[in-house]
């Protein structure tokens, strides 16, 4: 089984991408990782703005699915069947992987508390005020682009969303549902 997680950042998708790890056996692959190695080789700042350009500009050179090819090769290389791709933000990428098979699912969160969470995390690209997540987040989640990213319209698109308000508990009992629908 194959799942992308899309959402906002600070909504939870690295704690759904753990619990599936941990508890049913996934093997994590994230595009961010492999966007932070293209950033490094360029000899760029590690943090949201470099994410976006880097990602959007090796999509416009190789393809819409470049990412998501270089995650197939390597899950395919190491014999990995069960995987989990975090996060996705392209739409077009979305609908191919959906197409493919592949179970898209949505995490969003009250913008608030996806902050706390963010800071709370303090990733190099989480050191923002309020001010610069909120600009962040509204220059990812409507480009129009074939390559651009446009979270909010792949959260659309999802096969289940997952609602992160409250406790972590509830969270996971919302995984375990989504996972009996797509037995």
């Amino acid at each position: 089984m194959v799942i992308g997680i899309a959402g906002t950042n600070g909504a939870g998708k690295g704690t759904v991408v753990k619990y599936l790890v941990k508890q049913k056996g996934f093997v994590h692959y994230s595009v961010r990782k492999y966007i932070e190695k293209e950033i490094i080789r360029r000899g760029m700042p590690v943090n949201r703005n470099s994410m976006n350009i880097v990602g959007n500009d090796m999509r416009a050179k190789y393809g819409f699915d470049y990412w998501d090819n270089l995650i197939f090769e390597d899950a395919h290389k190491n014999g990995h069947e069960n995987i989990i791709i975090e996060s996705l933000r392209n739409l077009a990428s979305a609908k191919k992987l959906k197409e493919q098979g592949v179970f898209i699912w949505a995490v969003d969160a009250d913008k608030e508390t996806r902050y706390e969470r963010a800071v709370l995390r303090g990733s190099d690209t989480d050191k923002v005020s309020f001010e610069e997540f909120y600009a962040q987040e509204e220059r990812e989640v409507a480009q129009t682009g074939i390559h651009d990213m446009n979270v909010h319209a792949v959260m659309a698109m999802a096969d289940v969303t997952l609602t992160n308000n409250g406790t972590p508990e509830e969270l996971f009992a919302q995984v375990e549902a989504a996972l009996k629908n797509h037995e």
